[in-house]
């Protein structure tokens, strides 16, 4: 321990009783008491608190003993952090001793001492020790709970946790998503990852409000993202159409093809909440040929990987057409469910068999709510066809090996109301709208 020198040029450590002039008596209502020598010119210079205790101004300054023995009450989990401030008044120099806080709560805990027994440099040792080290998040809780009642003079302790200026989180945003959408390496991909997550995060309404709100710089940027990711996945699309299946697996185009859908399936979630899901979902009813005929070029190897992950895409395309949120003709609806209808159709026993035949398949772990969120939608959108496309998909569904999914019954049940009752229901409308022009 290293010790000071008084003004007779005799050195000062602490607990030592043949040089000490003071007592600090340390107690709790648990009573924990101790005694702990100490020399009146280090308490006076280092702390106000003692500097104010210990003079000739204090009410109690004449009582008989009251300048040799300084009593402070605390709370016993507060205990050892005054013995350790009491410690550091010996040692504490320039504001600085990096080595002696044994950990954040520890440096806390003399903080708190330090705030309350007035110590300018072990106030600004401890808070130049806190603001550099990292915290687990049970420090950073206990850190806002503290610090903000300590005033300026801890305040830098908590510019890592204040908020970011919105044109900071703007700039971090638009970086994110351009690297988060540019395909890179397959080194990369945990990065992407944890970029996708996060971006996800920030626009997100939990407990607390969105990092930021969907300005329409942001809807544009992540528009045109997609916009050039999708156009590099139909680059491959060609490539896988247009290659051997051979060849096209030993590039490892297969991968890419699989990251692409991930993408697309992270890309849907974003653009949903940002509420710019149009354009995306024009590319994927225009690109749909091509995706289901470069199902069929890939070959066994990743044939349940890649029809879950279309599948899963796909399913977020038919859940924005079929209630709504993106409007699209006729014509490309029933386009929707001629190409993709066939293909689920085919894929679900596929996939069932797969989790039968083997447990630990991938296949296990794909959400099953999903295919009856899919069949649902696909209900809604050919319900929502002009009555003649829906009895040419209900005919070609009722004579279909696979009835059973997806299963258009309830499509069934509304298009025969509606088929029976339309004569009689135009009618009247019909009438209807004689009765009014007679009136006018």
């Amino acid at each position: 321990m290293e010790t000071l020198v008084n003004n007779a040029g005799l050195p000062s450590t602490i607990g030592d009783r043949s040089t000490s002039d003071v007592v600090v008596r340390l107690r709790t209502q648990d009573g924990h008491d101790d005694w702990i020598y100490c020399h009146s010119h280090i308490l006076v210079e280092k702390s106000k608190y003692f500097a104010d205790r210990l003079s000739e101004n204090w009410p109690t300054c004449q009582i008989i003993d009251s300048r040799n023995c300084v009593e402070v009450c605390c709370q016993e989990s507060d205990f050892d952090h005054h013995v350790n401030f009491l410690r550091l008044l010996y040692i504490v120099k320039d504001g600085s001793v990096d080595d002696m806080w044994h950990g954040v709560k520890n440096a806390l805990g003399i903080l708190r001492v330090a705030v309350e027994l007035g110590c300018l440099q072990i106030i600004t040792a401890c808070v130049n020790y806190l603001e550099a080290v990292p915290w687990d998040e049970a420090e950073e809780d206990e850190i806002l709970r503290i610090i903000p009642g300590m005033g300026l003079q801890a305040e830098p302790i908590l510019a890592r946790l204040q908020p970011v200026n919105p044109s900071a989180v703007m700039g971090i945003f638009l970086t994110a998503i351009q690297f988060a959408t540019s395909s890179p390496p397959p080194l990369m991909t945990d990065l992407k990852i944890t970029a996708q997550e996060q971006l996800e995060y920030m626009i997100t309404e939990d407990d607390d409000a969105p990092l930021l709100t969907a300005q329409d710089e942001i809807k544009s940027e992540a528009k045109e993202c997609v916009k050039r990711l999708f156009a590099r996945f139909i680059n491959l699309l060609e490539k896988l159409l247009c290659e051997p299946t051979e060849s096209v697996l030993e590039k490892g185009e297969i991968q890419s093809f699989l990251s692409y859908l991930s993408d697309f399936s992270w890309a849907c979630q974003m653009l949903t909440k940002l509420e710019v899901m149009r354009d995306f979902v024009n590319s994927w009813v225009d690109g749909s040929d091509q995706i289901v005929k470069a199902v069929q070029q890939v070959g066994p190897i990743a044939e349940v990987e890649i029809k879950l992950k279309i599948i899963e895409v796909t399913a977020k395309v038919f859940e924005a057409i079929g209630y709504g949120t993106v409007i699209l003709p006729t014509a490309k609806r029933l386009h929707m469910v001629k190409v993709w209808l066939p293909f689920v159709r085919g894929t679900k026993p596929f996939i069932d068999s797969v989790i039968t035949s083997d447990e630990d398949a991938l296949a296990v772990k794909f959400d099953g709510e999903l295919w009856q969120s899919l069949e649902s939608t696909f209900v809604a959108i050919v319900l929502a066809l002009p009555s003649v496309d829906q009895a040419e998909i209900l005919t070609e569904w009722l004579g279909n090996e696979h009835i059973r999914y997806p299963d258009l019954t309830e499509a069934f049940e509304v298009w025969c109301y509606r088929s029976k009752v339309a004569k009689r229901r135009l009618a009247v409308l019909k009438g209807n709208d004689g009765m009014v022009n007679n009136k006018l």
